[in-house]
């Protein structure tokens, strides 16, 4: 079985400093570990480590699936789920910017659909 080597304290600092530019203000950042599936050949899932942090709402995680190698996701609940349109990354810094745009991108389309939904409505 394929084995991801655990973050290091600066891939934690990359996020943290990167979600803090974001909003402003530090979040807290928790650890975690999900199950992937590495290769879309098999249905081996492989433990991966992981940084998730919520903010007004929003879930955010980041997983580690391999060294240089990150995958990205935002999500309201379970069945609201967004990746960035990117399936890995090799520049973490680049991962969480792109996350941290997508999710803003998103809110703000979902806004603009309701303004125009209450604008439209009798």
């Amino acid at each position: 079985m394929y084995k991801v080597t655990p973050l290091t304290d600066a891939e934690r600092w990359i996020v943290a400093d990167t979600v803090k530019q974001r909003y402003g203000q530090p979040l807290d950042i928790e650890e975690a570990e999900v199950e992937l599936r590495l290769d879309p050949h098999s249905s081996e899932l492989t433990p991966c480590p992981a940084l998730y942090w919520a903010h007004d709402g929003v879930n955010f995680i980041i997983s580690k699936v391999g060294d240089r190698r990150y995958r990205a996701q935002f999500f309201y609940r379970v069945h609201r789920q967004f990746g960035t349109g990117i399936d890995e990354f090799d520049d973490l810094s680049e991962c969480a910017v792109t996350l941290l745009q997508v999710q803003a991108d998103h809110a703000a389309q979902v806004r603009a659909e309701e303004e125009k939904a209450a604008q439209q409505a009798p």
